[in-house]
């Protein structure tokens, strides 16, 4: 069996790590580069950047970022946050990524992915999923197409009255009347190489993941699966890889604030039976 993968993210703010609550309240956390090193001398299997300022003005701030990082670590750095073109990509993994997050942008033309994916590698393009639960008073008509891709065309992904989890975009801000779990085998089939899902219900909340959530898109795919949001202890690790079967756990404040280590985490889980690297 593969090792499971820790994964700690750093929102990326003009030039600072930040962390908030559903990207409220946003905290000082220090210096993106000082923090990737903390994480490489922990052992950390992966690091992620989210840049939550990605205007077009904004992006030669995340490209430094990701050129002082990559020159000192030796973990494979993921970066997503306004990537809206092969442009944008080949300039994050210029600069020393190995991997770009994609989402919105993903939704708005879904056939990005496969250009993406064929220019430079389906191993480096990872889809961000952020999905919500849904009920039987969720109201599709609520939330229009937006003229975004063809509804007839993608059809199969979208909402239907057996749907459990249906997509969030712009970082929460806005819903789309698309099925989650049937988004992520799409994406997969357009080339994606991996699926960074995050509950939008459970995410800050320091509750654990979204177990059912998890479950479901990791039964769909067959590609890697890292679960966000909602870590809050080591125990919620735990249950995400074996009971949400993720292949990686990715979390922010009990790492950043340092209320456990990546060490601790891996030890943990080393005991109770998880394979991971240490």
């Amino acid at each position: 069996m593969l090792a499971k993968r820790i994964i700690p993210c750093l929102d990326v703010k003009d030039g600072r790590v930040v962390k908030g609550v559903n990207f409220l309240n946003l905290r000082d956390a220090g210096d993106p580069v000082e923090n990737a090193l903390y994480y490489d001398a922990e052992e950390a299997d992966e690091l992620v950047f989210l840049d939550v300022t990605a205007s077009h003005e904004k992006r030669k701030i995340i490209i430094d970022v990701v050129e002082r990082t990559a020159s000192v670590v030796f973990m494979p750095l993921t970066v997503g946050g306004g990537i809206k073109s092969l442009d944008d990509i080949r300039d994050l993994l210029n600069a020393g990524a190995d991997k770009v997050s994609i989402n919105t942008a993903a939704v708005k033309d879904p056939y990005f992915i496969k250009q993406a994916s064929t220019r430079f590698g389906s191993q480096c393009i990872v889809v961000a999923i952020d999905a919500k639960r849904v009920d039987k008073t969720f109201n599709p008509k609520a939330y229009p197409p937006e003229n975004w891709f063809s509804d007839s065309e993608f059809k199969e992904v979208l909402y239907r009255e057996e749907s459990r989890f249906v997509l969030s975009t712009y970082g929460g801000r806005l819903m789309r009347a698309i099925d989650a779990i049937a988004w992520a085998k799409k994406m997969e089939e357009l080339g994606a190489g991996e699926i960074l899902l995050t509950s939008m219900d459970k995410d800050g909340t320091r509750e654990g993941y979204d177990i059912e959530l998890t479950k479901a898109i990791a039964e769909a795919v067959g590609i890697p699966v890292i679960a966000s949001g909602g870590a809050g202890t080591l125990e919620h690790l735990y249950e995400a890889f074996v009971y949400g079967k993720a292949d990686a756990a990715l979390a922010a404040s009990i790492f950043h604030f340092r209320e456990y280590s990546i060490r601790e985490a891996k030890e943990f889980l080393r005991q109770k039976g998880v394979p991971v690297r240490i």
